[in-house]
């Protein structure tokens, strides 16, 4: 489980590539390799290794926040242990309680926010219909919404959504 502390974070754009890409450090030239443009239509260009991608931007719900989190090995601050009657009674003897060992809740520190993604396809934009990133974005604000929605079907004030 996780516990997420907010802090004075940036903005930022994920951006889905359909390419795998061999790299986990910094970069410190970016714009040389990153340098999307929009046409008059709205639609995002780059060319990023050779080849011509274009961009699908997909804002999310204003109720909904965007969290870019890293996961550290610190451990949140734990409730005392609390008691819990057992299902089953032990030794015969219907008031013995159990001590139940609490779960580990590590600290993931929110590092940035977004309220887009932007998915990005080969010589031309994605099929929204089809394409399994953006029907993944869709489906995940949308269990999203039923997740924080109250019995009579309002949605809740925000949720948010994670990403790495």
């Amino acid at each position: 489980m996780l516990s997420i502390q907010t802090a004075d974070s940036k903005k930022f754009t994920p951006n889905l590539l359909p390419a795998r890409i061999n790299h986990n450090g910094p970069i410190n030239n970016t714009q040389r390799y990153w340098a999307p443009t929009t046409d008059e239509k709205g639609t995002q260009h780059v060319h990023f290794r050779g080849r011509h991608l274009h961009g699908t931007i997909l804002p999310l719900p204003a109720t909904h926040t965007g969290a870019i989190l890293s996961i550290t090995d610190k451990l949140a601050p734990q409730a005392p242990t609390q008691l819990r009657e057992t299902a089953e009674p032990l030794d015969d003897e219907d008031d013995e309680m159990e001590h139940e060992s609490p779960e580990e809740v590590k600290i993931a520190e929110q590092i940035g926010e977004f309220d887009e993604v932007v998915v990005w396809g080969h010589g031309g934009t994605v099929d929204e219909g089809s394409d399994m990133f953006v029907r993944g974005v869709r489906e995940w604000v949308g269990f999203a919404e039923s997740m924080h929605c109250d019995e009579e079907g309002e949605e809740g004030q925000s949720s948010a959504v994670e990403a790495s």
